[in-house]
């Protein structure tokens, strides 16, 4: 059964490879930018890098760690009081008065759309009690993302020697970000209105990306003198979301829209293996049955090249047998698929059904068949 498993998993993965000949991989494009990536949204897969481990300062970019962490940890419909420290902030506002009250939905859309730093501190001090703490929260969340070459000082990215990031490290923060159904909704919506008291902001994304580029669905913009013209972008074209960053780019628009253009020629989502698929076999002892079938509880997914170069490998880890019972659903050992020798997924496998421990009669006769057996 597990050769079984073997081969079928052998042929579904050769089945995801594009047919035709190995060709050259296409040459990742030259960007006039200071850093620059391009990812995959879900695999963080990297399609293409131009000094994407350089530290730059980020600007507004930094708001996307801003709003995932408001929306990880608040109620959309939290209601704010305007603190003093977050009026009259520098640079692009919201123009929030002391003493107004806004819904969290409502500052993260101003953070995000009209880019405003006030936003950005109203919802810092929400949460985390002072713009300090909440940098510690944005650093914390970084890690665990595993973006070792960021440091965040402010929540809305006015300059500071000591907050800066690397293009790699903005773009896995960004398809993080990305993966939340609200940040998607928020950084594709084109204008928003707030209402507050007898007063309503209409607000305008600045993401020229939206309405210029096919599938364009986010993300932010960012400018301040040290930093340069920045731009974390993003679309989505036949299933494949691909997410960008340029760093001080002057030609950020261009840019952005020539990555976009090369991961969309040379990079296709493919279904490697789906949800609830048999993939494994376990042998149980003292059940009703001699076995059970493993397989994964979720489509795994991933972007390979058009060109045929990308060379797919799984291995299959599980216990020979197990005692009966065992419940539909127990975690029983795992997948690891490998993309040219890179491991890019471990997922847990699961018992796809229920075996129940045998009546004492059948285990008897179990035990004399094996005995026979020798």
């Amino acid at each position: 059964m597990k050769r079984f498993a073997a081969g079928l998993l052998a042929l579904l993965l050769l089945g995801a490879l594009p047919k035709g000949n190995a060709q050259a991989a296409a040459e990742t494009p030259e960007v006039a930018a200071g850093g620059a990536a391009l990812m995959e949204m879900d695999s963080c897969r990297m399609l293409a890098g131009w000094n994407e481990h350089v530290k730059l300062p980020m600007a507004s970019t930094t708001k996307i760690m801003t709003a995932l962490l408001a929306i990880e940890r608040c109620e959309l419909d939290r209601v704010v009081k305007i603190p003093d420290a977050a009026v009259g902030v520098e640079g692009s506002s919201m123009y929030l008065a002391k003493g107004e009250e806004l819904r969290v939905i409502d500052l993260l859309y101003g953070l995000m759309l009209t880019s405003g730093n006030d936003a950005a501190v109203a919802l810092a001090i929400e949460i985390a009690g002072s713009e300090e703490d909440f940098a510690r929260l944005m650093n914390e969340r970084a890690e665990e993302l595993g973006c070792t070459e960021t440091n965040f000082v402010t929540p809305n990215g006015l300059h500071d020697p000591e907050h800066y990031t690397t293009a790699y490290d903005l773009c896995r923060i960004a398809c993080a970000a990305m993966r939340s159904e609200t940040f998607r909704t928020i950084v594709s919506t084109e204008y928003y209105q707030t209402q507050s008291g007898d007063k309503t902001r209409t607000l305008k994304n600045k993401n020229k990306i939206l309405w210029q580029y096919d599938g364009g669905n986010g993300v932010k913009t960012g400018f301040t003198k040290a930093a340069g013209r920045c731009l974390v972008f993003s679309a989505e074209r036949g299933g494949t979301q691909l997410v960008g960053v340029v760093l001080k780019c002057p030609g950020m628009w261009d840019e952005a829209k020539k990555l976009l253009d090369f991961g969309f020629d040379n990079y296709r989502t493919r279904r490697l293996i789906e949800a609830g698929l048999r993939v494994g076999f376990v042998a149980v002892r003292g059940g009703e049955k001699k076995g059970l079938e493993l397989s994964a509880k979720n489509d795994i997914l991933y972007p390979l090249s058009v060109d045929g170069t990308d060379t797919l490998r799984w291995t299959l880890e599980s216990p020979d047998e197990v005692a009966a019972p065992v419940q539909a659903g127990t975690e029983l050992g795992r997948l690891k698929l490998y993309c040219n020798d890179e491991m890019v997924y471990d997922t847990a496998l699961y018992a796809a059904e229920t075996v129940e421990a045998a009546a004492y009669r059948f285990y008897i006769d179990e035990i004399l068949e094996r005995f026979r057996a020798g």
